[in-house]
């Protein structure tokens, strides 16, 4: 046996994994902490402990009764052996495996902002977002009310008038505070990570290829959020992974309680996305969550391509979690 060939291998075997290192990231929408399905709460504690993404961006923190969500989900799974570190959020918040260097709020609550030490020497910006949900426009095509979700007479499929009602949201300017506040990070060197609740379909999903489906009467629509993170050098990690949008449609929303019943209100709103500073890619990325997806107020299995991981337990929101890997070169 040539040892010295060996000692070789494991050499260069070491070097490879010191030039890149993996994580994982999880956005999960936890609908008002787990409150609207009986042990919810527990659903969520159980669905990151036995996952044990390295991230978890949450939407839908409240703090109820003047308690602190993060201090609780961290004692809840440290009971069950796992160890996270948070500081407080408020709409949304951050879940780390790694210790917390700096914690932020920014954008009247829109956002909150990790910054974390993965490895010696390299730092990590993970952002939790979650977007203004009124002026709901991806209504206006499906023939309901982007403001009260109630049924209109007839779909409106003129683009400007969908455009203008999703400009009167907040979203726009939310979406502009976080590409001007990433810009620190991404001089820095360090990863930038937004996962986030858009409320806001994607212009990648919107598309000729699907414009007849899902109630989007013909409308090929260039939604601004997404499209504006594309522009600034953001990449969505599912539609990396998946690009054709008809065969994967990856829908997030609705998973339970429809909000336009009488339609097929399919969307995928929630994202993980990453700032391609040409050393990062996407290994992974799937649907956490039911197969299943309210249409037209029916839970009807889904027939796509799309890759789904299965709850443990019961299912806690009325979004589909969104799970991506990625993989980062050093040098």
């Amino acid at each position: 046996m040539d040892f010295s060939q060996n000692l070789d291998n494991t050499s260069s075997e070491l070097a490879l994994n010191q030039e890149k290192y993996s994580f994982s990231v999880l956005q999960f929408n936890i609908w008002q902490e787990g409150t609207q399905v009986s042990g919810g709460y527990d659903a969520i504690v159980n669905e990151i402990a036995a996952r044990e993404p390295d991230f978890v961006t949450l939407s839908e923190v409240r703090n109820y009764n003047n308690t602190s969500f993060d201090e609780r989900i961290v004692a809840s799974l440290k009971a069950k052996g796992k160890t996270y570190y948070a500081s407080k959020g408020d709409d949304n918040g951050v879940l780390s495996k790694y210790p917390v260097k700096d914690y932020s709020s920014f954008s009247n609550g829109t956002y909150h902002r990790l910054i974390a030490e993965i490895r010696p020497g390299q730092e990590i910006a993970v952002y939790s977002g979650h977007l203004d949900y009124t002026h709901y426009a991806v209504y206006y095509p499906r023939g309901y009310d982007p403001v009260t979700s109630k049924p209109l007479s007839a779909p409106v499929t003129d683009l400007g008038k969908i455009a203008q009602m999703n400009s009167q949201s907040q979203r726009p300017q939310q979406i502009k505070d976080f590409i001007e506040r990433s810009k620190e990070d991404i001089q820095k060197g360090r990863i930038v990570i937004l996962g986030g609740d858009f409320n806001e379909a994607s212009h990648l999903d919107w598309t000729e290829a699907v414009k007849n489906k899902y109630d989007h009467n013909g409308v090929v629509m260039p939604w601004s959020s997404t499209l504006s993170l594309d522009k600034a050098g953001f990449k969505d990690s599912y539609r990396v992974m998946y690009p054709n949008e008809a065969d994967y449609p990856g829908f997030t929303w609705v998973a339970q309680k429809p909000w336009a019943p009488k339609a097929d209100e399919r969307d995928r709103i929630d994202y993980i996305f990453y700032y391609d500073n040409g050393k990062i890619k996407v290994d992974d990325s799937y649907i956490v969550g039911p197969k299943e997806t309210i249409v037209k107020n029916i839970s009807t299995p889904e027939t796509s391509k799309d890759k789904f991981s299965l709850p443990t337990g019961i299912w806690p929101s009325d979004h589909k979690a969104v799970w991506s890997t990625f993989t980062v070169r050093s040098k």
